[in-house]
């Protein structure tokens, strides 16, 4: 099995669809409406002109979910922000260990190569998602415990999350 990442693009505004499902959002608030999805597709379109960048993880070639890392502001300081989705018929096989990996190796390089650059990635999910905060504690990151996370950012809705984070450098 290959896993890698693909830069998102247009073509995979399918792919957003299939992750868009009750149970695939379940953490994060539902489903969006199709206008919504629109928006965050042109969001995500446009993360590479703000420093970050979404990408499509493929199994073998085939879409099997996302995962992203963005800047934000987290308490008073700029961060990177990591978040995945790995659709039903690929979970439980390791694609998301594979994908968080290979989105680490490009952080850290982007990081080496900027020193102005944030030196920790958090993630935040939700306190009931299992499978995410065992990926988190998997990947190395720390558990700093629950927060009340914004999201989406700047939304006024907030999340019962953990904040895991990951030094850079």
């Amino acid at each position: 099995m290959e896993i890698s990442l693909e830069p998102w693009s247009d073509a995979h505004l399918d792919l957003l669809r299939r992750i868009n499902t009750p149970l695939m959002r379940r953490h994060v608030g539902g489903p969006e409406t199709p206008e919504q999805l629109l928006v965050r597709h042109r969001r995500y379109l446009e993360l590479p002109s703000r420093g970050g960048v979404m990408f499509a993880v493929l199994v073998d070639g085939a879409p099997a979910g996302s995962i992203a890392r963005h800047r934000r502001e987290w308490r008073g300081a700029e961060i990177h922000e990591t978040g995945w989705n790995v659709l039903p018929e690929f979970q439980g096989r390791g694609v998301a260990v594979a994908a968080g990996r290979a989105l680490l190796a490009d952080l850290r390089a982007a990081v080496a190569a900027d020193p102005a650059a944030p030196g920790v990635l958090h993630a935040f999910p939700a306190v009931d998602n299992a499978p995410s905060n065992a990926l988190c504690a998997r990947l190395g990151f720390t558990d700093a415990g629950p927060c009340a996370f914004e999201y989406p950012q700047r939304s006024g809705r907030f999340l019962h999350s953990n904040d895991w984070h990951l030094a850079l450098r």
